[in-house]
């Protein structure tokens, strides 16, 4: 069963493909993604990634969180479910 990984403290310029190869070497990965702004199409500086197994999640996230990445120390943990946004009054 895949698990998903957050990445946080991303290069801007990092691409999907540079943090597909940055997980690529912990294991097999099924998606890999950089969060870009929707207006200006711009790098949020965080991504996700989608490892094969519980197992090689586990591998890379001890492997990568706290590594230095292009000079920034990455931030890799298992990745939070998303939250929904509740309105006032609902």
């Amino acid at each position: 069963m895949s698990q998903k990984i957050y990445v946080g403290n991303l290069p801007y310029s990092t691409t999907d493909q540079e943090l597909e190869e940055l997980f690529a070497a912990h294991g097999s990965v099924q998606s890999a993604t950089v969060v870009t702004d929707r207006y200006s199409g711009r790098s949020r500086g965080f991504g996700f990634v989608e490892m094969g197994s519980a197992d090689e999640a586990q591998q890379a996230i001890t492997a990568l969180n706290g590594s230095d990445y292009q000079g920034r120390n990455l931030v890799v943990n298992e990745a939070r479910p998303k939250e929904r946004h509740r309105t006032p009054g609902t």
